[in-house]
């Protein structure tokens, strides 16, 4: 069989029908077409953002799509969550041009899933080989410095190591459902002192607040617009400039509902915080979060409790509640490795930064072990 790639400015060009065919059978939020599209259409993932999309279809000779990948050109690091602005000081220090590069990633979501997305009539392994050959041919055509995948699944990680890309491992901290059937039976896993001052936490927390669990048709503008409220002032405080604008929640909202578990916490009617998770086919996803009121533990309780709380009811295997947090591991949430890798075309940095992935990569796992052990809020044995 013939295969052509085809680069899309958009992810409109090739289509909710077809982008989804391939992502559908995923179950994956992110990688589907409603999800990427609103980062592009709400301007939240834009060329003037630093991410111009150049996604890549997988052809056949009749011009069908096998395999979709979703790719960007990016004009800086910002809203990926795999830190390589060490890398890019240094040659750019040396006369190099680190900017642009390419990404194969989803835009602000630091979530491991698929990157490489096949039609289920299409052979796996045969599309990834061809998405990622059409990665690095984009690399060499356009001139650029390299190319990044980040948060792949394990066995894509394997497959690009194999293929020669530069591996590299990071640590998140993940909630993990052990045939849960209440959070009291979650509870019951834990240490004495664990159980104590997290049922002490959700007390506080809770005390005097309504806090609900909004899906599907029960979330309004009113709640986006709220939510979009807690969202700007949290993150302007504490990271600077929020990447998302508010038509991104609109659109996700008419077009995720069923896919979004919004909790909210009022006081007398009023909302007060929330915290956006999306729901995959066996995960719950902690996206953003916000507040205008300094509620102690409220962060916890709407974040991770509830997280817990409704993947217990509704039977997910785990909750991923973001990038970095060591505190999550007092919580339920132990360290488990993500995964990323990457092309450098130039060899003068290439190799400097191999040798320095060789050397984190096992610290990086002694660091996850040793937190394990030392911090693991479970019972021993």
């Amino acid at each position: 069989m013939i295969f052509q790639i085809s680069v899309h400015d958009g992810i409109a060009d090739i289509g909710r029908e077809a982008w989804d065919a391939c992502a559908r059978s995923t179950g994956d939020p992110f990688v589907s077409y409603d999800f990427l599209h609103a980062c592009e259409a709400s301007e939240s993932a834009a060329p003037r953002q630093g991410w111009a999309p150049r996604h890549l279809a997988l052809r056949d000779e009749d011009n069908a799509v096998l395999a979709v990948m979703p790719l960007y050109l990016k004009g800086n690091s910002q809203g990926e969550y795999v830190f390589d602005h060490s890398w890019a000081d240094a040659y750019e220090r040396a006369g190099g041009r680190y900017y642009p590069k390419l990404l194969g990633a989803v835009p602000f979501t630091p979530a491991t899933g698929p990157r490489f997305l096949n039609h289920p009539d299409a052979d796996a392994a045969t599309a990834r080989q061809a998405l990622l050959q059409g990665a690095l041919t984009l690399v060499e055509r356009l001139g650029v410095s390299s190319l990044h995948v980040n948060f792949p699944t394990q066995p894509e990680w394997a497959a690009m190591t194999e293929a020669g890309l530069l591996p590299r491992q990071d640590i998140q901290f993940i909630w993990r459902n052990d045939g849960y059937k209440t959070f009291d039976d979650f509870l019951a896993a834990l240490s004495a002192n664990r159980r104590k001052s997290i049922r002490r936490e959700r007390r506080d927390a809770q005390a005097g607040l309504d806090i609900r669990i909004l899906t599907g048709a029960d979330i309004t503008e009113a709640h986006w617009n709220a939510f979009f409220a807690f969202y700007m002032d949290t993150g302007s405080r504490k990271w600077g400039r929020p990447y998302l604008t508010r038509d991104f929640f609109t659109r996700v909202g008419a077009t995720m509902a069923d896919r979004i578990a919004l909790v909210m916490a009022f006081r007398d009617q009023t909302p007060i915080a929330g915290a956006l998770n999306f729901i995959g086919r066996d995960a719950l996803y902690g996206r953003q979060w916000g507040t205008l009121d300094d509620v102690p533990f409220l962060h916890f309780e709407l974040c991770y409790y509830q997280a817990i709380d409704f993947a217990i009811a509704r039977g997910l295997s785990r909750v991923e509640a973001g990038a970095q947090g060591e505190h999550k591991i007092a919580r339920g949430y132990l360290p488990s490795p993500v995964y990323s890798a990457h092309f450098i075309a130039d060899p003068a940095l290439r190799e400097p930064v191999a040798r320095y992935l060789e050397g984190e990569g096992p610290a990086v796992e002694e660091q996850r072990a040793a937190m394990t052990a030392e911090l693991s809020p479970f019972k021993h044995g």
